[in-house]
């Protein structure tokens, strides 16, 4: 039996799933749980501040638990798009990260207000869509 990429992201964020629902068990019996223990020992587990190297197969069920902590959740599309990447070895950065990082980009100016850095070339502009 062979496993699809498809399958293996709905399995992860099935797991994610249920361990949001033991995080919220614990949550409403030690408020302040979330935000004093879980969030930094998840954020250590997914290093998510680790910004100088590439994540790798190992943190990303962590970064699709982190995703879960959101208000929104995981986007089944997006994390098989990410395991794809990792799998195939691609340097990319993971959609599934911690809400405080979402926050933190979200915050960020858009790339519409960075100027463009050097010549004209149109397929380096990040700034068009």
């Amino acid at each position: 039996m062979n496993v699809t990429t498809q399958q293996l992201a709905e399995l992860l964020i099935g797991i994610a799933r249920s361990q949001q629902a033991i995080i919220e068990a614990i949550e409403s019996q030690k408020a302040g749980f979330k935000g004093t223990y879980l969030s930094p020992a998840l954020d250590s587990v997914a290093k998510i501040r680790s910004t100088n190297r590439a994540p790798s197969l190992q943190e990303f069920p962590a970064r699709v638990l982190s995703q879960c902590q959101s208000r929104v959740g995981p986007n089944v599309e997006q994390v098989v798009r990410d395991l794809e990447a990792l799998l195939s070895g691609q340097v990319a950065m993971p959609a599934a990260v911690s809400p405080a990082e979402a926050r933190a980009a979200a915050a960020a100016p858009p790339a519409s207000a960075v100027p463009a850095a050097g010549g004209g070339d149109d397929d380096l502009d990040m700034t068009k869509p």
